[in-house]
């Protein structure tokens, strides 16, 4: 890869969306003008945002700016991490493999389900009263 040439890709997960600006760097992560830590106070999220990267080897190889938008912050993590492992296949198509066996390249498609007329929650029902 070029060291002038950079890539972009999008992640989408439940209502949030990640695009991701990938290009050759030190590590530094920013989110929305903030660093990884301060933007995803759960270490879990954090891991899991490092996850492909840590998959194929390439921690501190990149600079990588995210803009997210809507969701919450487990949906906007793993926008993230879906945009993170696009573009480390954009780089080298090697990476696929394994991305693709680790499950991030595949875009999970559970949405919260609409709440229904006549019932407390999606799917709840009253409670039935027989008398």
């Amino acid at each position: 890869m070029a060291d002038d040439k950079q890539i972009q890709t999008v992640g989408r997960r439940k209502a949030a969306v990640a695009r991701v600006l990938l290009r050759p760097g030190k590590g530094d992560l920013s989110i929305n003008g903030r660093t990884l830590d301060e933007y995803f106070p759960r270490p879990s999220l954090r891991i899991r945002i490092e996850e492909p990267l840590k998959l194929v080897q390439a921690e501190g190889h990149f600079d990588i700016r995210v803009r997210a938008a809507g969701g919450g912050l487990t949906g906007q993590a793993d926008a993230l991490r879906m945009g993170i492992a696009r573009a480390l296949v954009a780089v080298d198509e090697e990476h696929r493999h394994p991305l693709r066996e680790g499950g991030m390249l595949t875009r999970d498609p559970r949405k919260v389900e609409r709440k229904k007329p006549g019932r407390p929650k999606a799917r709840k029902r009253f409670q039935f009263s027989k008398r």
